[in-house]
């Protein structure tokens, strides 16, 4: 036993570990990591031309975001442990071909069910490749070269989520919708070949078991929770039809965490959240995911249904928030700014930024650019700030030796959060527009077609615009929330802690195979 535990520094610490293409790996990882990153986004950007060319309602949107996010966010930490069990190499090969295979599948849809069923099935490759290329990171560096290595696999992370809108943008003015999942091909073809040539193959025998289980049950959960969101402005939110969707999602999600407190294995170690410091960094996270997905879902349909833009026009109007979050993660201002405030202090004043970057959207971005351009600044320092420290909290509140428990964790808060975000704000945005405008119509283009004269049309038209201020405005509220919560948590392990003895010895204690 002294033998095996001996033998990972030793590793570690080897020449032969310093892979001679680990950078090219890196590069072609990163290109994986961003092209699933960016259909988390990409589709927002092409939702009128879905409504017009599939006849989809507002909920078949929202389905095609959901689906791929909800899949992917279910099966996150299952997909860690199986990459661990089975071979991280094996399981980054068979992501990049499921994810390919879908995204043929979505580009050659031919109806809003086609399309929700392709996504779902790019949520799994997407799932496999979001937990095995940080595994395969730190893998081929070792600890001298993995903080710069994981720095810039972090900032593709940010760049995905923000950039989505710009390349679907890009691509649906040239070309017609399916071309932005069909430019997913030569990147998944070209990863398989380098994955299979570059990447050396590496496992953990001992490694915990998959838990389809948990995995089955987390997703349904979700699922049914979202989608009762979804038909709240449709059927009621007293409906039966939600209502019992809604106590369904509660109960599995609540049978999850009960079966998760009971297995050997389980996907999610329940007795995380007895520490602040995880609550804390988990609430931060999920909202902060929250507010940018729900709200760049609302800024490509304001930018193009309000505004006039071209779809081009409005991936543009979004780079401001993609370039605000590149540039201040590269030079590493948010680095300068945890040493000084610390990880509370960074995530209060990341997601207050980032909740002032909405409401200045909401309150003077309605009919001008300009106002919308200062606020998705804020937003973007809001992000480079706050989600950096998250993740960093998250990772510092787990065992060493549940680290990839801990990726796969923020990985499904992330995608948890974007397709909650979605869901909530579109909701919201629904509600408000079918409250303030008595129509028939299914969407926004299908009533402005039906409206009988200019006049009518101009108030569906501003109804719409008062229902994306609504929204707007919950999301920067609930992010700001979010960060004072997320903050005084942290804060409040932070004074815990500081009565406390160093953890290391505790934590050789727990590990000694003699106190097994």
């Amino acid at each position: 036993m002294a033998a095996t535990t001996a033998e990972p520094p030793e590793a570690a610490a080897a020449p032969r570990d310093r892979h001679p293409q680990r950078w090219l790996i890196l590069g072609v990882i990163c290109l994986a990591q961003l092209t699933v990153l960016l259909d988390n986004t990409v589709l927002s950007v092409a939702i009128p031309s879905l409504t017009r060319e599939l006849d989809a309602t507002s909920s078949d949107i929202q389905w095609m975001i959901n689906a791929y996010s909800l899949v992917q966010s279910g099966l996150l930490l299952t997909a860690g442990s199986a990459a661990d069990r089975y071979g991280r190499k094996k399981m980054l090969t068979a992501g990049l071909v499921l994810f390919g295979i879908g995204s043929l599948a979505a580009g050659l849809a031919q109806s809003s069910t086609q399309l929700i069923a392709a996504r779902a099935g790019m949520g799994i490759g997407g799932a496999l490749l979001m937990t095995t290329t940080l595994a395969v990171v730190v893998q081929i560096f070792d600890e001298d070269e993995r903080v710069r290595a994981i720095g810039l696999w972090a900032t593709v992370n940010s760049l995905g989520f923000a950039a989505g809108p710009l390349l679907g943008g890009f691509m649906l003015n040239h070309f017609w919708w399916g071309s932005i999942f069909l430019i997913n091909l030569p990147v998944a073809l070209l990863g398989v070949i380098a994955v299979v040539r570059l990447v050396p193959e590496s496992k953990n025998p001992q490694g915990d078991r998959p838990d389809l289980v948990g995995a089955a049950l987390s997703t349904v959960g979700m699922a049914s929770v979202v989608y009762a969101i979804i038909s709240g402005p449709e059927h009621g939110w007293t409906s039966a039809h939600v209502l019992v969707a809604a106590g369904v999602g509660l109960s599995v999600l609540a049978v999850f965490a009960v079966y998760e407190l009971r297995i050997p294995y389980p996907m999610l170690d329940m007795h995380f959240f007895r520490n602040k410091q995880f609550v804390g960094a988990v609430t931060g996270a999920v909202l902060v995911a929250f507010g940018m997905g729900g709200s760049l879902y609302l800024l490509t349909q304001h930018l193009q249904f309000v505004l006039g833009y071209e779809p081009l026009e409005a991936g543009l109007r979004t780079a401001p928030l993609a370039v605000a979050v590149v540039v201040l993660n590269t030079v590493g201002l948010g680095a300068r700014l945890h040493a000084k405030l610390g990880t509370p202090g960074t995530i209060l004043a990341g997601m207050s930024m980032m909740a002032g970057g909405l409401a200045v959207i909401a309150v003077f971005g309605g009919h001008a650019y300009s106002g919308m351009f200062t606020g998705l600044v804020l937003m973007g320092a809001g992000i480079s700030f706050s989600m950096p420290a998250m993740a960093n909290a998250i990772m510092s509140a787990i065992p060493p030796e549940k680290a990839g428990v801990g990726a796969g964790i923020n990985g499904t808060l992330a995608e948890f959060g974007n397709g909650l975000g979605v869901a909530v704000l579109g909701a919201v945005l629904n509600a408000r527009f079918a409250a303030l405008v008595a129509v028939s119509a299914t969407s926004f283009p299908a009533a402005m077609a039906a409206a009988g004269s200019a006049g009518e049309r101009q108030r569906i038209s501003d109804a719409f615009a008062s229902g994306l201020e609504t929204s707007q405005l919950v999301g920067a509220a609930a992010v700001l929330l979010g960060g004072a919560i997320a903050a005084a948590l942290l804060w409040r392990a932070e004074r815990a802690d500081s009565g406390k003895p160093a953890p290391a010895a505790a934590d050789r204690a727990s590990t000694d195979p003699a106190s097994a």
